[in-house]
């Protein structure tokens, strides 16, 4: 029977899960707001369904600092498969262009891999959620339809060759945010003069959570059964998401004036444009930033506890 809406929680905190392998983000967030019964969740950027791995999610007053994991690192370990191309740029599409894998050497693989770290200008593929005149990208591939793309500058952190066999290269990625992994497996074979296109993709990190526990639907599920309490345990704090954010701690009087909307007067401002504000030690009130006069403003306020 499915929970009325006003039946819901109010359930505040992040969800690290192990996104399972034919999910597509919104049905994994869907099943997970179902079982913590939260009245509000939101998810920090897709995981296309072929692929695995951490997907943060956001319960309550943490979808107020989701926009800061989208716009975050990002984590990979993907596996190219040489010598032909997919529709999708995936396992899952149709192949075609086949070619012969030549023999290469590890030597001359590093020499490739070279060329797509830094920054580089990426071409978004067709199979995207990108909108080109209103539409998305893939609304039109799936017509058969392909329209030019403008490339975006991206910037590979990490690009390493972990393994290789029958045809198949083994990597390891660090990316800026709005990088595709298909397009860039795509561009590696094409550098190999053979194609490729991706047979495995799992998402490691996503700073700052660059070696998570995470939790699968079914441990999930399974803590479900022994009720909320045991759920909201794997809960992570909001704050943990903002951990690269300075932060300044004030006393209860000013925190008051601050959650009033009111600015607030510190003796001095870490350089930095945005700050995480706590009263006292541990009471995260949520995000604040430097008045001109040098005062500090309520940015994005966390309103519970």
């Amino acid at each position: 029977m499915s929970r009325k809406r006003k039946d819901r929680r109010s359930v505040h905190g992040i969800v690290l899960l192990d996104k399972p392998l034919g999910l597509s983000s919104n049905q994994a967030l869907q099943k997970v707001k179902h079982l913590f019964n939260a009245t509000k969740a939101g998810h920090t950027g897709s995981l296309d369904p072929l692929a695995t791995g951490l997907l943060p999610l956001c319960l309550g007053e943490a979808t107020k600092v989701s926009s800061y994991l989208l716009d975050s690192d990002k984590y990979y370990e993907t596996v190219a498969q040489l010598g032909a191309r997919s529709t999708t740029g995936d396992a899952e599409g149709d192949k075609f262009d086949q070619r012969p894998v030549p023999e290469l050497s590890d030597a001359e693989i590093e020499a490739v891999l070279e060329r797509f770290r830094g920054d580089i200008d990426q071409v978004p593929p067709m199979y995207s959620a990108l909108k080109k005149d209103g539409r998305r990208l893939y609304e039109l591939a799936r017509q058969g339809k392909e329209v030019a793309r403008e490339p975006r500058r991206i910037t590979i952190y990490k690009l390493e060759l972990t393994g290789r066999e029958q045809g198949r290269l083994r990597l390891s990625v660090g990316c800026s945010k709005g990088t595709y992994i298909r397009s860039l497996v795509e561009d590696i074979g094409e550098a190999l003069s053979c194609g490729a296109y991706v047979d495995y993709l799992r998402r490691t990190g996503v700073s700052p959570y660059l070696n998570p526990i995470m939790w699968t639907l079914e441990e999930l599920e399974t803590l479900a059964e022994q009720g909320f309490d045991a759920l909201d345990a794997c809960l992570t704090p909001i704050d943990a998401a903002l951990s690269h954010i300075p932060a300044i701690y004030l006393d209860e009087e000013r925190a008051k004036k601050l959650t009033m909307g009111q600015f607030v007067q510190v003796n001095s401002l870490p350089d930095s444009d945005l700050f995480r504000l706590y009263q006292g030690e541990d009471r995260f009130l949520g995000l604040g930033k430097p008045t001109e006069d040098g005062l500090i403003a309520p940015k994005r306020l966390i309103l519970h506890g």
